[in-house]
């Protein structure tokens, strides 16, 4: 019995390491956001009050012919986790994806279900959280979208999205901005 009592504190000091490794403080997401180029896109901030971090990421619009297409003026978006603390310990499940859709009028009001086609495979997402501010021109289309989704999505160069009815390509710039959240979300990779 007390040769296991020994070797206890030994696997604890083995072990150690790789438990720490587990998890990332916010300077050290600096680091990373830094490292990986995206600081024009990625803001990580801390709410005292809170006592929480969030980690928000935007992307540029899908372009003039996409635009075009679908009648709007500009079509863009927003993702964005949160955590406790300021240490990262455990991927989110979740990454709240945000489309902003700049239009005259109304374009997804009564359709924005949302599809995502990577590869050969199509991922059926569900409707969005819709909203649209009273003056303004913007419409809102909110997602909770299963962090595998985002992996999914980064291994392929020819992912697609369909709201309503209407599709649009992920841009290269899209592409990279999604591997970093990937990338950053995960506490393991530094």
């Amino acid at each position: 019995m007390n040769k296991k009592l020994f070797l206890l504190p030994i696997l604890i000091l083995t072990f150690a390491p790789f438990a720490s490794a587990q998890a990332k403080a916010n300077d050290a997401i600096e680091k990373q956001i830094k490292a990986l180029n995206v600081e024009k896109n990625f803001k990580l901030t801390y709410d005292e009050a809170g006592g929480t971090s969030k980690i928000f990421a935007t992307g540029e619009d899908f372009g003039r012919e996409a635009d075009k297409r679908a009648r709007v003026q500009s079509f863009s978006f927003g993702m964005a986790f949160f955590y406790a603390g300021k240490t990262l310990t455990a991927a989110p499940t979740e990454i709240n994806l945000t489309f902003w859709v700049l239009a005259k009028k109304p374009q997804f009001a009564e359709a924005h279900h949302l599809t995502v086609f990577v590869g050969t495979e199509t991922l059926d997402l569900g409707e969005a959280r819709y909203a649209v501010r009273q003056g303004e021109k913007i419409e809102y289309l909110n997602f909770k979208i299963p962090r595998e989704v985002f992996v999914k999505i980064v291994k392929t160069s020819d992912a697609k999205i369909k709201i309503g009815n209407t599709e649009f390509k992920f841009t290269p710039e899209h592409l990279k901005t999604f591997a970093a959240m990937v990338r950053i979300s995960d506490p393991s990779a530094l």
